[in-house]
């Protein structure tokens, strides 16, 4: 079982707050209107004046109902942190998906989750192998179009130990336990993205091969160093199957080829995240004996977890909003 030394939960709190300290920015409802018709005018939206005075209040309550589930999740019993989580994360999607989408929610279909999981627990469940589908309709088919532009979700299913491991924040814990790493984190030179020669190896590839794989995989944004495997930091943008760890400061990528993804990470967390208030709402007796006995690795994994999530996604839902002021 991991618990934070008092040090480290004063760090924990002083990041937290520093992310919401940064929210204050969108607390101006002018300001706000200004931001939402900028997003509006790169859009093409040919009512984007009026659209940005719709929607500059909505925008600022989600925000605002967000933070408010995030320090409730924050003080509360680990054991009703999961709902606080998703439901403050789902409102921060919301905020965003006001960005990309002035007309948000159009209908109702949009207004569900967009997620299924299995209502019953076997006997012998295990968290690592549980599945969630994505559905036709719904917040998580919906955000991933508006905001990755990715579609044809449909039917997808998810295992929550495939989840855990795209995310690099939990890979020192993975090592701990499981003795092995599931991602390598690449070394920063000035502004350059040192990729280990390594990595071609275990990917069964030649370096060229390599450059050209991970081109493909991540939409072609990458600006290499002239005869290395290296990144030109400056000019790329590396998005997934490319992983970010916000404490490390590192970008990195699955050891091996089985586990690459290009799932966004704020996928990742809503998949997670939604699963895992489900069996904290109706799976009470796994999710109380999970909580009390510790018996096994799945604890620390989703404990860790929920403590890197709390920090990680206000972080990411953050940046994408400042990303938009700069189009």
């Amino acid at each position: 079982m991991f618990n934070f030394s008092n040090y480290s939960e004063v760090v924990f709190l002083l990041k937290l707050n520093e992310i919401w300290l940064q929210y204050s920015y969108f607390q101006s409802a002018s300001t706000v209107q200004f931001y939402l018709k900028n997003c509006y005018f790169h859009l093409d939206i040919s009512e984007a004046e009026r659209k940005s005075y719709d929607n500059c209040y909505p925008f600022m309550y989600y925000l605002e109902q967000a933070q408010i589930y995030y320090k409730q999740a924050s003080s509360s019993p680990f054991s009703i942190k999961p709902v606080l989580l998703f439901y403050g994360f789902v409102h921060l999607i919301k905020a965003g998906l006001l960005t990309v989408d002035p007309y948000y929610p159009s209908s109702t279909s949009v207004l569900a989750h967009g997620v299924t999981t299995r209502k019953r627990k076997k006997r012998n469940y295990q968290f690592f192998n549980d599945e969630v589908k994505i559905q036709r309709n719904g917040l998580c088919t919906h955000f991933a179009e508006k905001i990755f532009k990715i579609d044809h979700l449909e039917g997808e299913k998810f295992k929550m130990g495939d989840l855990l491991a795209l995310i690099a924040e939990l890979d020192d814990l993975n090592l701990f336990i499981h003795h092995k790493r599931n991602i390598v984190l690449f070394d920063k030179v000035n502004s350059d993205w040192y990729i280990p020669p390594d990595l071609a190896y275990a990917y069964h590839m030649n370096e060229e091969r390599l450059k050209l794989f991970l081109e493909e995989k991540s939409g072609g944004n990458i600006y290499w160093k002239p005869n290395e495997l290296s990144i030109d930091g400056k000019r790329s943008e590396l998005n997934p199957p490319f992983r970010y760890h916000i404490f490390k400061e590192q970008y990195g990528i699955n050891t091996s080829l089985e586990q690459i993804s290009c799932i966004p990470d704020l996928m990742i967390h809503y998949l997670l995240l939604y699963n895992l208030s489900m069996i904290a709402r109706y799976e009470t007796e796994w999710w109380f004996d999970l909580i009390k006995t510790a018996a096994d690795d799945t604890y620390p994994f989703i404990h860790t977890f929920l403590e890197i999530t709390e920090i990680k996604c206000p972080r990411m839902i953050y940046h994408f909003l400042m990303k938009r002021c700069t189009l």
